[in-house]
């Protein structure tokens, strides 16, 4: 039964990448929720997959940082949120002729933003100069 469920949480750790993979080019489907369940699937299956997924160079950091709580950079929040009201409003004047999808679809998009707009905004530490081993900064040489 261990080896049916660490192949189970494999093959869902994939589709939720591909499904992530999706999400970087079709703006409804989102890419944070599956990238997240992919970590989560490959955390409990496979050290090798869920090493390549924090260390990928598109979405490894992001990934990082969101898990390890120091947030989501403020340019990232900016861009799902707009990207989100986009898709949604068009969708809401432009396709839904029922009113009540409409408001459906608009709680969503509040719902969405304000979760976004809550979650810790991550910005990088300043690089300091290397340290010695005792901490101290190193003396310029006279």
């Amino acid at each position: 039964m261990k080896k049916l469920t660490k192949t189970l949480l494999i093959i869902g750790g994939t589709l939720c990448v591909m499904l992530a993979l999706l999400g970087m080019l079709l703006p409804v489907l989102p890419t944070t929720p599956f990238l997240l369940l992919a970590a989560y699937c490959y955390a409990r299956s496979s050290t090798r997959f869920y090493q390549w997924l924090i260390t990928n160079r598109w979405f490894g950091e992001y990934i990082r940082n969101y898990r390890e709580g120091r947030g989501i950079p403020r340019k990232h929040k900016i861009f799902s949120i707009a990207l989100l009201w986009l898709t949604i409003g068009y969708a809401a004047l432009f396709v839904l002729p029922q009113w009540w999808l409409k408001l459906i679809l608009l709680g969503v998009a509040a719902g969405v933003s304000i979760h976004l707009a809550r979650i810790k905004t991550f910005q990088p530490q300043a690089k300091l100069p290397a340290q010695t081993a005792e901490g101290a900064l190193p003396e310029e040489a006279e």
